[in-house]
C-alpha cells in the first residue's frame, strides 16, 4: 500500500471512530446491568440500549438538561444518578410534581431506589432504556 492509501484508510477510521463517539456521548449509550433490583424484567448481565434523548438534551458532563422535550412515564425504565451520585436503573414510578420522580426497582427486597433516598431530581436521568439484550 503506498502512502495515499495509507492516508485514507487512517482518515477512514478516525471518522468511524469520531462518529460511534459522537453517537455514544449525544444519542445512545450502552450499559452492563449489575445486580437484582429489575429482575425479573432485567437481570444482572444483560446490556441494556439507553436513548440519550428520550426526555431532551443534557450535554455530556453537564449536570443538567438544556433543553426537555418529554419527561418520563410512569413505567419507563430510565438510567439516572441517585443523589448519591451512584449510577442506577429503575422504573419510573410517578412524577411528583416538583421537578422529581419516584424511582422504584422491580425486585422490591433487593432494591435501593425512592423508598431509601427519596424523590429525585429530573435532571438526574441519562436516558431511557429502549433495549435489553
Amino acid at each position: 500500500m503506498g502512502k495515499k492509501e495509507n492516508t485514507a484508510v487512517s482518515f477512514a477510521i478516525l471518522s468511524a471512530l469520531s462518529a460511534a463517539l459522537v453517537l455514544k456521548l449525544f444519542f445512545f449509550d450502552f450499559m452492563v446491568a449489575q445486580g437484582e433490583s429489575m429482575s425479573p424484567a432485567i437481570r444482572s448481565g444483560r446490556v441494556l440500549v439507553i436513548n440519550r434523548l428520550a426526555y431532551g438534551f443534557r450535554p455530556p458532563l453537564h449536570k443538567s438538561y438544556l433543553f426537555r422535550w418529554a419527561l418520563p412515564d410512569k413505567g419507563n425504565i430510565v438510567v439516572f444518578y441517585t443523589p448519591l451520585g451512584d449510577l442506577a436503573v429503575k422504573r419510573c414510578a410517578g412524577l411528583p410534581g416538583d421537578g422529581r420522580f419516584l424511582a422504584l426497582g422491580d425486585n422490591s427486597l433487593e432494591s435501593y431506589d425512592s423508598r431509601a433516598y427519596g424523590p429525585v431530581p429530573l435532571d438526574n436521568i441519562l436516558g431511557r432504556v429502549i433495549g435489553i439484550k
